[in-house]
This record gives C-alpha cells, sequence and structure tokens, in this order.
C-alpha cells in the first residue's frame, strides 16, 4: 500500500520486522520524493550558505550511510563511495559539482541491495564493531533514526527551493 505522495506505507499493525522494514522504506522513499520535480541545479542548491548541505548532499550521504551500516553486516563491499581519508566529507563537500542522476541512481541501488540482502537475517543477528556487538534490530532503528532526521533537513531545504511542504 502506498500514500498519496507514492511512498509505502508503514504497517499500524504487524510484527516488528515489517514494522522496522516499513518505517525505514517509507523513510528511504521520503528522501527520493524529496528531490523529484526538481533540476540538478535545485538539488545542489546549498540550504543556508556556508552550509554545503543540499538534496543532492542529503542523497550521497544516505547512500554512504546505507552502505556504511549495512555493507559489512551482511558481508558485501563496504569501500566508502563519495569519502576518503583525504576527504572524510566528501559526500557532502563534493555535492556541489555531483552527477545527480548517477548519485539518485546510486542510492536507489544501495537501498535496494540492502533491503534485498538483509530479509536472510534475523533481527537478532549481530557483527562485531569496534569493540562491541550490533544487531540487525539496532541498525534498522538507527537508520529510521538517520533517515527521519535527514528527512526533516530536506524538508525544509525543499520548502526554500520552491515553497513545496509536507512529510
Amino acid at each position: 500500500m502506498t500514500d498519496w505522495a507514492g511512498r509505502p506505507r508503514a504497517p499500524y499493525v504487524a510484527d516488528e520486522r515489517a514494522m522496522l522494514e516499513g518505517w525505514l522504506d517509507f523513510h528511504r522513499a521520503t528522501l527520493l520524493w524529496k528531490c523529484e520535480g526538481l533540476t540538478d541545479e535545485q538539488l545542489r542548491t546549498p540550504s543556508s550558505p556556508p552550509s554545503k548541505l543540499s538534496l543532492i548532499a542529503l542523497v550521497r550521504h544516505m547512500a554512504e550511510v546505507e552502505r556504511g551500516w549495512f555493507a559489512d553486516f551482511v558481508g558485501s563491499d563496504s569501500s566508502s563511495l563519495y569519502c576518503s581519508e583525504d576527504e572524510p566529507d566528501g559526500d557532502l563537500d563534493n555535492a556541489g559539482t555531483a552527477d545527480v542522476a548517477a548519485d539518485l541512481a546510486l542510492l536507489g541501488r544501495e537501498q535496494a541491495t540492502y533491503r534485498d540482502s538483509c530479509r536472510s537475517f534475523s533481527l537478532d543477528d549481530v557483527e562485531q564493531e569496534d569493540d562491541h556487538d550490533i544487531s540487525l534490530r539496532w541498525i534498522y532503528l538507527h537508520m529510521i533514526e538517520e533517515y527521519a532526521r535527514h528527512n526533516g533537513h530536506a524538508d525544509l531545504i525543499r520548502e526554500c527551493i520552491d515553497g513545496a511542504t509536507g512529510d
């Protein structure tokens, strides 16, 4: 089921897994929806200089975050997409010259990859991260929180660009 903006609706009544996946998919779709109908230039427009935060910067950041949290867990390529030792904030800092179509497509692929690959794991499965274990449940909750926070930023940026608002 989808809402008025075409985003998947999180279930009102379901088991824990369906709730977590539903809310994560809703927030994933919300960020992409905030970018719809804008030009490349508008997507690269910083929110309020000197900040470099823009809608495409958020897209690049969330692709980096998807890979950063899920790749190690599922055992896939965890190399950084935009950041490096020399440019630790490359996802944000280099967004002004971003290939918008490529970056939007990359986020979509990262989302689909981890949506599919995580289904074979239990929410109670863990991976070792530095000096502690992290469960898939924790990663889902963290990703929902990460998207929700940045979707708030996206809403404000979009409103500044063309006046469009909404959750």
